[in-house]
């Protein structure tokens, strides 16, 4: 066992399984004390059980580490809440929070029901709020913390059939950023994890959905991390020593940040910024902009989804007659 996070209490959400199980593992080899929460349920997010949370646990103090389970949900301001409560109770202070938790509920945008798009937008990205929200308030009376978020190519960059889990992925990137800024004065960071990891979650998309992605190059930033490491070397263990990293006094400095990590890579992720600008000093008309547009500002930029050749697209030019 290590000693980087000695004395340091952690809460990690979806600890018992996958990545979050590895996070778990190793932040308490380090010395962390680890509130090791998952509500243990299927991919889907249905059929909760306490399972999981208790066996990781378990497995930590059998290693001679501390752990305790917490089988709460993310998806309520409650649950949120107890997870930190408990932390305090068991351990009197809380230092680090890693939110790791998830679920699918891949459709296609026109086949999605209201509660697949619910239940997804509540254990990503109000799973984060819940937690971070009561943690916050702990950590800024203490002057320090470290709270990781957990975001997605699918969201960076986007993967069919995930709206719901892309607009969620997404907005926990823009959220990492204000609670940088927020929190940022008082001693606490906020950086993100874009994970690439043979998961149970990503065992769930289809050997097709996958094929059309890389297809049209739309697998994202962190697929894109996946092809650069050897595919015997994306365990979901090996995403935790970068959560590990970010989470040591050593970086203190590192804040509002986006990583990519896969097996072996570790990449940092660029913010969104402009990559071609026009200008004229007055309005623009449309006249003007229909020529400008495409041959300036979106020269050799690729549509990541283009409609089949034999298909009527008003306004696509239509191949010369021979």
């Amino acid at each position: 066992m290590g000693d980087s996070l000695e004395g340091k209490v952690a809460v990690v959400t979806g600890g018992g399984r996958g990545i979050g199980r590895g996070v778990s593992m190793l932040l308490a080899a380090e010395g962390a004390k680890v509130v090791v929460n998952d509500y243990g349920v299927a991919v889907d997010g249905s059929q909760p059980s306490e399972g999981p949370s208790a066996e990781v646990a378990e497995e930590i103090r059998a290693a001679g580490g501390q752990a305790v389970p917490n089988f709460d949900t993310v998806a309520t301001m409650a649950g949120g809440e107890s997870m930190v409560k408990q932390a305090l109770d068991t351990y009197g202070r809380l230092d680090i929070v890693v939110n790791v938790a998830g679920i699918l509920r891949d459709r296609m945008v026109y086949n999605m029901t209201e509660e697949e798009w619910d239940a997804v937008i509540a254990v990503h990205l109000k799973g984060h709020f819940t937690t971070t929200k009561p943690a916050s308030i702990v950590m800024r009376q203490q002057r320090g913390g470290r709270i990781i978020t957990f975001t997605s190519g699918s969201g960076l960059r986007g993967s069919s059939g995930q709206a719901n889990y892309g607009a969620a992925k997404a907005g926990i990137a823009g959220f990492t950023r204000v609670i940088a800024r927020d929190l940022g004065r008082y001693g606490i960071t906020c950086n993100s994890i874009s994970p690439g990891a043979s998961t149970r979650m990503t065992a769930t998309v289809p050997q097709t959905a996958r094929e059309r992605r890389t297809q049209l190059g739309i697998g994202g930033a962190a697929q894109q991390a996946q092809q650069i490491a050897r595919p015997t070397e994306r365990g979901p263990e090996q995403v935790a020593p970068m959560v590990a990293y970010l989470a040591t006094d050593d970086a203190w400095n590192i804040n509002g940040q986006i990583f990519a990590v896969s097996g072996g890579t570790v990449s940092l992720l660029y913010h969104p910024t402009p990559y071609r600008t026009i200008f004229k000093d007055g309005t623009w008309t449309l006249d003007e902009l229909k020529q400008i547009v495409p041959a300036q500002l979106m020269a050799d930029v690729s549509n990541p989804a283009p409609p089949p050749g034999d298909l009527d697209i008003p306004g696509r030019p239509r191949p010369a007659q021979s």
